[in-house]
């Protein structure tokens, strides 16, 4: 069955190296490249968040610090865009080592709400070296080629994407994360290391986080505080996520696919109407967590659960489900 997937996402990977030659609109194909960007961005946060549990409200955080030492590295050394973006996720890397050590100490609300507070004090870091710029930001050397950017994207998207899969659905590291998602005491029974996998995982979500920052730098010509460094970098991929569904590999597609088209929608006819969108993102996170608490994939697979082989024919150490009118504990 995992063969099987991976032979549709190959497939739909390679449908996707088609997008610019049925796409002639220099327009559409940046609507698309944002698309694949916004998807690698909801695959990364779901990293941590979808398997290990822990919500990262300082994703943007390693997205700017990409995009800045791409940025810093080019502009102000002349480095080539490759191995800056790439010396970008490296520094969004380290960044992660360095603020796991404290942050991944704490749980739940308290871990959101100190990445949260890393992000922001990233961003007003930022905002008063001369390096970057300050608040005026910076520009970088224009290179006018939409394919250009487009590939570079979706190569890098598809990387992350099937580096992820054979890491979190195939090798034993994604078990051990579930792990420690399920039951964090009950992990380190087993011999495992919480504060290592931990680690690892929020390395591994920010190093092509922050790479993916660095091509947005240069794609964009020009990034500031607010446009790499905010709250919405976050926030969307939170939704996109959720909506989706967590702890999977094609939820945020999924999910990330759906809020960007209604985002595009939305700021194409309701532009003058900001404080309504980020109200709307609030609701679609309430909604899905009310309604569609395993994201829009979620409901699929419950149905599959329901119309799925009896426990005898799974064999005699499965566990039984709830009946109505009573349960297996009965």
């Amino acid at each position: 069955m995992k063969d099987r997937r991976l032979l549709g996402y190959l497939f739909v990977f390679a449908a996707t190296l088609l997008v610019p030659a049925v796409v002639h609109d220099t327009f559409l194909l940046r609507v698309f490249t944002e698309a694949v960007m916004w998807i690698g961005l909801a695959v990364t946060f779901d990293v941590l968040a979808g398997y290990t549990g822990y919500l990262n409200f300082g994703h943007s955080a390693f997205f700017g610090i990409g995009a800045y030492t791409t940025a810093i590295l080019m502009v102000r050394a002349g480095w080539h865009f490759a191995p800056a973006a790439v010396l970008g996720g490296a520094a969004a890397g380290i960044g992660a080592l360095i603020a796991g050590f404290p942050t991944l100490r704490l749980r739940g609300a308290y871990f959101a709400i100190a990445t949260w507070a890393l992000a922001r004090a990233i961003q007003q870091l930022v905002l008063i070296m001369d390096v970057t710029g300050g608040p005026d930001g910076m520009r970088l050397p224009a290179f006018l080629s939409p394919r250009f950017f487009y590939y570079v994207m979706l190569g890098l998207v598809g990387i992350t994407f099937f580096a992820y899969w054979f890491l979190l659905e195939r090798a034993p590291f994604g078990l051990k994360l579930k792990a420690v998602r399920e039951d964090e005491q009950g992990a380190k029974a087993l011999g495992l290391n919480p504060t290592k996998l931990k680690m690892q995982a929020f390395i591994l979500s920010a190093v092509p986080t922050g790479i993916i920052g660095g091509v947005f730098a240069y794609w964009v010509t020009f990034i500031d505080p607010a446009s790499t460094l905010g709250d919405l970098v976050s926030d969307q991929a939170l939704v996109m996520v959720v909506f989706g569904g967590m702890g999977t590999l094609v939820g945020p597609v999924v999910g990330a696919i759906l809020i960007f088209a209604f985002k595009t929608a939305f700021w194409a006819y309701l532009s003058d109407y900001e404080v309504l969108y980020i109200i709307i993102l609030g609701a679609v996170i309430a909604g899905s967590v009310v309604f569609l608490p395993n994201g829009v994939l979620g409901v699929l697979p419950q149905r599959g659960r329901r119309n799925g082989p009896s426990p005898e024919e799974k064999g005699p150490g499965a566990v039984l489900p709830e009946t109505e009118g009573g349960n297996s504990h009965g």
